[in-house]
């Protein structure tokens, strides 16, 4: 190939911006050569080269020459000492040719390899095998060639880098997407259990520890890995969910890792992982009992050391992210059936948290499902419906196997079916704590004293008016005045 050849193949190679393409072009059109016995080029992969593209006699990227310690043997030297070398003859100079064999089969004459350098720093190095003699002309061609194919490579690598910074903005946008349209509620309740709830949040939150939140379904274990996110140091970086239960099993390592191109079928372009996308930030892993146990390894080893690889790609990637994970199940009696790791749970539960079912904090119910009352009714552009003390008495005798996430759908639904302006709730009558008529005189008096403090809670002492207790329980406030006094209830509500 001459001078003017090889220019008309630099300037091919500079108009694509995908780097296997550049490599795989560079390879093949000198290949064409027919003089050309094979065309090959190694890149810098940390402290050794390695095999990224062959044409020729070989386009295999394994083997025994797909690796070179930088400084070792012909490829690793010219790596090292950034010059050019050139053997006219090897014939002449065995000491050069690592199989002579394949050399003398293929009527091998003229070797001759290039660093390629962009900037002041060894990309890699690019050699050629000829049938021809090559002499000092070829190899300044080469030379040249090679420091366009340098800029090629450095260019691809470029796009490619803000290509897959565009992928993980828009991921990280449709990320954010999804969190405003669930929600960005905060934990909602004033009760002892809610209290100590926050008060681990406070403590584990500043520090770098991984937690495990345990509970019931409907608890609101997202939102507490939210919270503690939000009161990270970390709270700047994304916050990346992954809903376990919704990853099939065959996809949980891409899922985790990300993937490169032609890894497996369907994998038609690289992917970024989560564990990639969360870097710097939290990773929320719910329903973690449900990662399969021949991935627990590999999710334990970034864990403990930081470093992954994607499928289909031998470079080990570093990340700096923070796991927070989440499970409805008992993980300990997991262990014990063989489908989770001990060693995992550990590296996992850190911190423990155990978020508190709704019957642990009956207290909470009333403020809860005002608050879901009125964002229901924002949501269907209707006008706020009265919570009556009937209302309030009996979302608390409800057992709410749901928890929080079963009361929104109940006010919810009752928004929905209900007569504009009352609610009826749609609650089975087996969930109930204590069938109807059964309660107690002192039930019946708890249950109104717990309804009558929340109200004159939320409206911060005042009985009568617009926004007092009396308005939010449904009922006349001379009415309320006289069971405050009957139940000996501070106006103040505490």
């Amino acid at each position: 190939m001459d001078l003017e050849q090889l220019e008309a193949v630099s300037l091919a190679v500079a108009e694509h911006r995908n780097v296997d393409t550049v490599l795989r072009m560079i390879v093949d059109r000198l290949s064409r050569d027919a003089s050309c016995a094979l065309a090959r080029i190694w890149l810098v992969d940390g402290e050794e080269l390695r095999l990224v593209a062959s044409a020729g006699e070989s386009d295999r990227l394994g083997g025994r020459f797909s690796r070179f310690a930088v400084g070792t043997g012909k490829i690793g030297k010219i790596a090292a000492s950034r010059e050019g070398v050139l053997i006219e003859d090897v014939r002449k100079d065995g000491a050069w040719i690592a199989d002579g064999e394949w050399v003398q089969e293929r009527g091998v004459r003229s070797f001759a390899g290039q660093p390629l350098k962009y900037r002041g720093e060894v990309l890699g190095v690019l050699a050629i095998f000829s049938r021809r003699p090559l002499g000092a002309v070829e190899a300044r061609w080469l030379e040249v060639f090679a420091r366009h194919a340098a800029i090629a490579i450095a260019n691809a690598r470029a796009f490619e880098e803000i290509d897959g910074l565009r992928r993980r903005l828009e991921m990280e946008n449709e990320y954010l997407r999804e969190e405003v349209s669930e929600g960005m509620g905060g934990i909602l309740g004033n009760g002892a259990a809610i209290e100590r709830l926050r008060r681990q949040i406070d403590v584990v939150a500043p520090t770098s520890a991984n937690v495990l939140i345990v509970g019931e379904s409907g608890t609101g274990k997202e939102l507490v890995a939210r919270a503690v996110h939000a009161q990270s140091a970390r709270r700047d970086s994304p916050l990346v969910k992954v809903n376990c239960a919704s990853v099939p099993n065959e996809l949980f390592e891409s899922e985790f890792f990300g993937h490169v191109r032609g890894a497996f079928t369907g994998a038609l372009r690289d992917r970024v992982g989560r564990f990639q996308l969360a870097d710097g930030g939290t990773l929320f892993l719910d329903e973690v009992g449900e990662i399969p146990v021949q991935l627990q390894a590999k999710l334990l080893r970034v864990l403990q050391e930081g470093e992954f690889e994607r499928v289909g790609e031998d470079k080990t990637r570093k990340v700096d992210v923070r796991v927070i994970a989440a499970t409805n199940r008992n993980l300990k009696e997991e262990i014990a059936k063989g489908h989770f790791r001990q060693d995992l749970y550990y590296r996992l539960s850190v911190f423990p948290i155990v978020t508190p079912t709704l019957r642990e904090h009956i207290e909470d119910i009333a403020g809860l499902a005002q608050h879901f009352v009125e964002q229901a009714a924002r949501k269907l552009n209707v006008a706020v419906p009265k919570l009556s003390e009937a209302n309030l008495a009996e979302l608390q005798q409800y057992d709410w196997p749901g928890n929080v996430r079963e009361l929104q759908h109940v006010v919810e639904r009752a928004l929905i079916q209900g007569p504009r302006g009352k609610l009826v709730f749609d609650l089975s009558a087996k969930e109930r704590k204590v069938a109807s008529g059964a309660l107690t005189r002192d039930e019946l008096k708890r249950l109104e004293r717990v309804g009558i403090e929340d109200a004159l809670r939320r409206a911060k002492g005042k009985i009568y008016g617009p926004g007092g207790a009396a308005e939010l329980l449904g009922m006349k406030g001379t009415t309320l005045a006289s069971r405050i006094a009957a139940l000996g209830i501070e106006k103040s509500g505490r």
